[in-house]
């Protein structure tokens, strides 16, 4: 199988896990995954965000890793790469804002093309008015953003993913296996062990 080309849309205060551990898992099964932000080249950085589940009534948040670009996003072509990943974190809040980042999302699902959306990620895709009819997860603050959006919450537990056709989506980063592991099915990735 021949590796995929995997856009990944960050911004400052994406939480840190959701950008660091899909880019390095997506790398290590042998795709090739751009990482860009608006505003920012390759080379630059953003700062993220580490978001922990310590039995408050929400997250506490606490600065995470300078997490290094290796593309410019104002060079990206949207066409040209076959899967789109949204991190979480606060990031989405302000993303959903820039016109070109809401063409680049809506691209992805226009052409049908695999999305992975994790955490707060549902803000780009319901700020993208790309949810309707749809079943996303997300962090349980999004909920009403996602059924305002069209959209269908599922409601799973923390460490759980669900897809809907070319969207996976999951609730926050302990649900990474299963958000990678959905992910990697819908792109195609077969992993074997002999």
């Amino acid at each position: 199988m021949a590796g995929k080309r995997i856009l990944m849309i960050v911004g400052d205060f994406g939480e840190d896990y959701e950008i660091m551990v899909p880019f390095q898992t997506l790398l290590a099964v042998g795709h090739t995954v751009h990482a860009v932000c608006p505003g920012k080249k390759a080379g630059e950085a953003v700062a993220t965000a580490i978001h922990d589940f310590e039995g408050q009534q929400t997250y506490s948040e606490k600065r995470g890793h300078n997490f290094t670009l290796n593309a410019t996003f104002a060079e990206v072509e949207p066409a040209s790469y076959d899967a789109l990943v949204i991190p979480g974190g606060r990031a989405p809040e302000y993303l959903r804002l820039n016109e070109r980042v809401v063409a680049c999302v809506r691209h992805f699902f226009e052409t049908g093309k695999p999305v992975a959306a994790i955490c707060h990620g549902a803000q780009l895709l319901a700020g993208a008015g790309v949810l309707k009819g749809r079943t996303c997860s997300a962090y349980p603050a999004c909920r009403a953003e996602v059924e305002l959006a069209g959209g269908t919450y599922a409601d799973i537990a923390i460490d759980a993913a669900v897809t809907d056709g070319n969207l996976v989506s999951a609730p926050a980063w302990p649900a990474h296996p299963a958000f990678i592991a959905q992910f990697l099915a819908v792109l195609g990735t077969e992993i074997r062990h002999g």
